[in-house]
């Protein structure tokens, strides 16, 4: 049997606010495939995917509110910040809530 953590609703909140917007659901998947990522190359890499170009003080409050749901953790290198991708609480989030419904779909 598998044990699931739970997160209080306001953190769920925070995760599902998190990926309802496409331009944070961007950068979870560039940490997924290149994890450490500054905030540079961030900014960069919508340039290189000929997506809209985004500012510094944009990707900056995308990865707030990404840290904010403890989807994004930072690591400092020197004087630069980097970025990594955290599932544990995406996981924890889709087993909590998600799951009860995936789980009442197998039944019907």
């Amino acid at each position: 049997m598998h044990i699931v953590a739970t997160m209080d609703p306001e953190q769920l909140n925070h995760i599902f606010k998190a990926l309802a917007d496409p331009t944070r659901r961007r950068i979870i998947d560039r940490l997924r495939e290149r994890p450490g990522q500054s905030l540079f190359e961030l900014c960069a890499g919508s340039v290189a995917e000929g997506m809209p170009v985004l500012s510094r003080q944009a990707v900056t409050q995308h990865l707030d509110i990404l840290e904010r749901a403890g989807l994004v953790r930072v690591e400092w290198a020197g004087r630069t910040k980097l970025h990594a991708l955290e599932l544990e609480p995406l996981r924890t989030a889709a087993a909590q809530w998600l799951g009860q419904y995936l789980e009442e779909g197998r039944d019907g």
